[in-house]
């Protein structure tokens, strides 16, 4: 198998790591992969993932909901009936954190196209990207939209979106600088960038441990703390002017994780957590299990 190699932390470029946990792929394959942490700057990721050319078939499932839309049990149900209430809340946050109410937007990672279908109904200009050829075909036989290929990313013209985001899914990308630069090169000067990501630093991932269902190694590649991501866009000529949490995030996690750790009850006791979760956020929002970061070019570049 080849393995994508990490022998420098891509925030601050050192070599010096240790190893924070061993996490198992309990989506596809059971393998075990380790997660590290730099010792210079505090930045977490997985090791010796597969590369770009090896990784597709860890995303083989029929359960990844994000691309096969199934609604099968009462744990997917949830999650479908929270996204369509988030649509709402997403396209309220892009208008007021961008100043307009129309606008050019890319969308990286669109999976099935329910945000991108959303925003163009609303009145945007869509463009979407997504690796899975199964999810673009989904999303032009039920939204009637063309889907771009991950090629599309770096052949957009400099400057041509008020508008970037992406939801779960720079925890994905290898290129992880590279992709902060082409970012950069194709947002407006008055654009904004936004994205979410897990948290490891939230309630529930303290909570499970290596249990947490949102380390889902190996796909997850990176493992954004609040601070680290910040780092990232502060070196990428970023300025993170808001951060909101997504508690709803740490139910669905949280019945994943009890499932993973095979618990009688999981759906209850995933409840339970996740109140719990919810409640930390209440008090501190950085605890959430998930994260909107919203990002401006910054004008001390």
């Amino acid at each position: 198998m080849n393995i994508l190699n990490i022998d420098k932390c891509p925030l601050c470029g050192k070599g010096h790591f240790s190893k924070e946990r061993t996490c198992t792929d309990h989506y596809a394959t059971g393998e075990l992969f380790d997660v590290f942490r730099c010792e210079d700057c505090g930045f977490l990721f997985t090791k010796d993932v597969p590369d770009e050319q090896e990784i597709g078939r860890y995303y083989e499932s029929p359960d990844y909901i994000s691309h096969s839309d199934t609604s099968k049990g009462l744990v997917n149900c949830i999650y479908h009936y929270v996204r369509r209430y988030m649509l709402g809340k997403k396209a309220q946050l892009i208008r007021r954190c961008s100043g307009i109410s129309k606008g050019r937007l890319l969308d990286i990672g669109t999976g099935t196209g329910y945000f991108s279908h959303f925003m163009k109904e609303d009145g945007w200009q869509v463009d979407a990207i997504e690796k899975s050829e199964q999810a673009r075909q989904f999303a032009k036989t039920h939204f009637q939209m063309e889907v771009a290929a991950p090629e599309a990313f770096m052949k957009y013209e400099a400057a041509s979106f008020d508008v970037i985001t992406l939801w779960h899914v720079m925890e994905h990308l290898q290129n992880l600088n590279e992709v902060w630069e082409q970012l950069d090169k194709l947002l407006k000067e008055n654009g904004i960038l936004v994205l979410a990501v897990p948290n490891p630093e939230s309630f529930d991932a303290q909570h499970y441990g290596s249990w947490w269902g949102a380390y889902d190694v190996p796909r997850h590649l990176w493992h954004f703390t609040p601070s680290t991501m910040k780092s990232i866009g502060s070196k990428h000529g970023f300025k993170l002017v808001e951060l909101h949490p997504m508690p709803f995030d740490a139910f669905y996690v949280s019945m994943l994780s009890e499932k993973y750790k095979g618990s009688r009850c999981a759906f209850l006791k995933g409840i339970y957590v996740g109140t719990c979760a919810w409640l930390a956020t209440l008090v501190k929002k950085e605890r959430s299990s998930s994260l909107i970061y919203v990002f401006r070019k910054s004008e001390n570049k």
